[in-house]
């Protein structure tokens, strides 16, 4: 019975991080194919996806036909109307490296039954294009989409200058029927040096704009040349794709029984007579080691070509073996793309600064001498902390190697030493935070350097949020959109501020929402009143939500509650001595100096007593003046299962067995005293039973609930 109930708990497990990989993936995907804006580089997204892959294969039970993993590429933007392809539209299986690559051919000739020519091409990196042609003439044009509907783009498609509008007659003369309306398929892409270009031209427009105080839109800078040229595309306006330069390489059809060819070779040269775009490297490959030749002499020459590309597509070059061996939901068995791994550049460290987060993490990030790594402009990039920068050995004046494989900010991977220079300067962590002058701390289990100012600009909106959250004051309908509106408004700056809002100064904030004139909608007086309103009810809320809102490091929800057993108010947790705070029970030396460095910060003291005159009590309900007098006194409980006599969820019946002295764990060892099983309880009450803790049942934690005392057992 341990072990199924263990096998349930990690089936549980496994669901969770299903549902989480879908969620970061689909994220990824509208940043990438929607918004031309990626979130995370090729080999995260591609891990994560490969780690999603996985798990559904061994938890088949949670596969679902809308998860990415059967799913390829990203949506339909509302923008376009959507085009239905004449056939699915399928994404490539990745090979990361020689081994991954070698181990899909060797599945292939195993299948195959011998080693059957390959064709291989380059990986454009750019959007895919869909171009369908009836009578020989171009009648429409779309993207990929989901693969199965596109956004149709035929008005932007009519500008870029390489796509031919009709056929030319020596291709169409190959055409089984030349009647017949065919879907080709390639990719667009944006040059390097129109990518360039355009950047610059983006940036300097910004800098006007900046400088002349304009109240306009700023020009997109674009990531890279892929994302250019699907933002390119992608238009409302035609005439501004036609002053993008984009591109086109052909290489394929969505039917391949509309044309007379039967391989992968044949039909890029019919593509090429019939007047289209095709990549001139292209080769065919008889043995492994004439694919390995192929993939290194295009990494070799990568820099040198004036458009992207991130590998090598190798493809089955027969038609008919691609027939027999089919397709996956979303990925042709017959074809794979090998990936090149990621691009690495020289620069020198100008210097290192510190970048403060929203969480009050210090991360230190490289300033580099400008450079050009996967087709954009590098300036910056993280060495994510002060143990990096030692490990790495990485000093300002170095020169320094750079990769980026699409990533937002990219990486330092290593000084080369033997050009350091005399006197490259060492670096150390700033003992005072950049954004508000306080002292910097590092937790002994941690690798981040952290500021705890509760009035720190850089956290201010995290700050301001979990104050407000459910988990802390929890005031309702104080949600994000109002507190980011109240910072822009410079009203709110920390948790005090929020007690002297005024009604008339919440209405009149502006909303995301729209009215029909597309103006921003105010709060309003009724809601404006709603928000105040629960602002003064949480004046009086219970202490443990006051220590869990004020982000002590090392505190959360549980610990916040458990101190609220041992102090009265505030000001008793403020004045307790690290030897006080040490000997509670989950506390220990180390959070004890943390909590106390926590309240002997200048500027905590400060709102803490703003808080205090502005009303909020800051008291504890449920703490005793002497817990050794408690009936409970020394014992340890732990709660599982659900409960359903006492009316009262875990979380309540826990507070209020602690007001009777207990302390309640959340895991079962053999210091526990009892273990309280409701129903579907489950390992825990496994592990009570194995280790000899007495087990008591709902009922007898009713009878010790009312009677403030243990049941005769």
């Amino acid at each position: 019975m341990a072990q199924q109930t263990e096998n349930i708990f990690e089936t549980a497990e496994a669901e969770a991080r299903i549902q989480q990989l879908r969620g970061e993936i689909q994220t990824a995907s509208d940043a990438y194919y929607l918004n031309d804006a990626p979130v995370m580089s090729d080999a995260a997204y591609d891990s994560l996806m490969r780690e999603l892959i996985a798990l559904e294969a061994e938890y088949p039970q949670f596969q679902d036909p809308n998860s990415p993993s059967v799913r390829v590429g990203g949506g339909v933007a509302q923008q376009f109307s959507e085009v239905t392809h004449e056939s699915k539209m399928y994404s490539l299986d990745n090979a990361m490296n020689f081994e991954e690559l070698d181990a899909w051919i060797n599945k292939v000739v195993t299948e195959v039954g011998y080693f059957p020519e390959l064709c291989l091409e380059l990986k454009i990196d750019g959007l895919s294009i869909a171009l369908t042609y009836s009578q020989n003439n171009l009648v429409r044009a779309a993207t990929r989409g989901d693969g199965t509907v596109g956004e149709d783009v035929t008005a932007n498609i009519n500008y870029v200058s390489d796509v031919p509008k009709t056929i030319s007659l020596a291709g169409s003369q190959r055409f089984e029927d030349s009647a017949k309306t065919s879907e080709l398929r390639g990719e667009t892409y944006m040059p390097k040096f129109s990518f360039e270009k355009l950047n610059a031209e983006a940036k300097a427009t910004n800098e006007q704009i900046e400088i002349q105080h304009l109240k306009q839109k700023k020009e997109k800078i674009f990531a890279n040349p892929r994302n250019a040229a699907a933002g390119s595309l992608r238009q409302k306006d035609p005439l501004v794709t036609r002053d993008r330069n984009l591109q086109t390489f052909m290489y394929s059809i969505a039917n391949q029984d509309d044309v007379e060819v039967s391989s992968q070779f044949e039909l890029l040269s019919w593509l090429k007579e019939c007047g289209f775009h095709v990549n001139p490297d292209v080769t065919l490959a008889k043995s492994i080691e004439e694919v390995h030749a192929f993939c290194k002499a295009c990494l070799d020459k990568r820099d040198a070509l004036d458009y992207d590309i991130d590998g090598v597509v190798v493809k089955v070059n027969d038609f008919a073996l691609q027939d027999k061996m089919g397709f996956t939901s979303r990925a042709p068995k017959w074809a794979i793309a090998y990936k090149f791994p990621p691009e690495e550049k020289t620069t020198i460290l100008k210097d290192i600064t510190v970048q403060v987060g929203r969480t009050g993490v210090l991360t230190p990030v490289a300033e580099l001498e400008p450079v050009t790594i996967a087709g954009s402009v590098v300036s910056r990039a993280t060495l994510h902390n002060e143990d990096e920068v030692l490990r790495k050995d990485v000093r300002i004046g170095d020169t320094v190697i750079v990769h980026k494989a699409g990533d937002v900010i990219p990486e330092v991977v290593g000084p080369i030493l033997k050009l350091r220079p005399d006197g490259a300067k060492q670096w150390q962590m700033v003992e005072k935070c950049p954004a508000c002058g306080s002292t910097v701390v590092r937790r002994q289990d941690e690798v981040a350097h952290r500021c705890i100012s509760i009035e720190c600009p850089a956290q201010r909106l995290e700050k301001l949020k979990f104050w407000a959250s459910r988990e802390a004051m929890d005031i309702e309908s104080l949600g994000s959109e109002i507190i980011a509106a109240l910072i822009d408004e410079d009203l709110v700056k920390n948790y005090a501020d929020f007690y002297r809002l005024k009604v008339s100064q919440v209405q009149q904030l502006q909303t995301q929402r729209k009215n029909k004139d597309g103006l921003p909608v105010p709060v309003g007086e009724k809601n404006a009143t709603k928000i105040c309103e629960n602002i003064e009810k949480s004046k009086d809320n219970n202490l443990d939500r006051v220590i869990n809102g004020l982000g002590i490091p090392g505190i959360g929800k549980n610990l916040a509650r458990d101190l609220s057993f041992k102090f009265a108010s505030i000001d008793d947790l403020m004045g307790a001595s690290v030897e006080q705070l040490a000997s509670i029970e989950g506390v220990g030396s180390v959070l004890a100096k943390e909590i106390v460095d926590f309240f002997a910060v200048p500027a905590n003291k400060h709102v803490i007593s703003e808080l205090k005159s502005l009303g909020v009590k800051m008291l504890s309900k449920n703490a005793s003046a002497d817990a050794g007098d408690l009936p409970l006194s020394g014992k340890t409980f732990v709660l599982t299962g659900t409960l359903v006599e006492t009316g009262m969820g875990r979380d309540e019946a826990s507070d209020k067995l602690r007001q009777l002295g207990a302390k309640v764990t959340s895991s079962v060892s053999k210091n526990t005293s009892f273990v309280v099983a409701g129903e579907n309880a489950g390992s825990k009450r496994d592990k009570a039973l194995s280790l000899g803790v007495p087990v008591l049942s709902e009922s007898d934690l009713v009878y010790i609930l009312g009677n403030r005392a243990l049941p005769t057992v």
